[in-house]
């Protein structure tokens, strides 16, 4: 299993977009969008994970506070790469 987490900045950290992708067998199960504010399943086993995941308060939860603890706390770290490099 493998997951990658995106972080979008738009006008800075004005707004802030996360976008979390879980994948097996390279193959994308599930996806977290932070705009839409939960996860959906994009495989008949994905959509299991989804509500799983959609039902646990403190999980989701912890995955909104991800958009301030991840994306916004490392935005100094991202800029050089991201922003900057034209």
């Amino acid at each position: 299993e493998m997951f990658k987490s995106e972080c979008h900045f738009i006008n800075g950290t004005e707004k802030v977009r996360l976008v979390v992708r879980n994948f097996y067998n390279r193959e994308e199960l599930v996806r977290y969008d932070s705009d839409v504010g939960r996860h959906v399943g994009l495989t008949p086993f994905g959509e299991k994970q989804a509500r799983y995941w959609n039902s646990d308060p403190a999980f989701m939860e912890g995955r909104r506070a991800a958009v301030d603890t991840y994306c916004r706390h490392n935005y100094e770290v991202f800029t050089p790469f991201s922003v900057e490099r034209r």
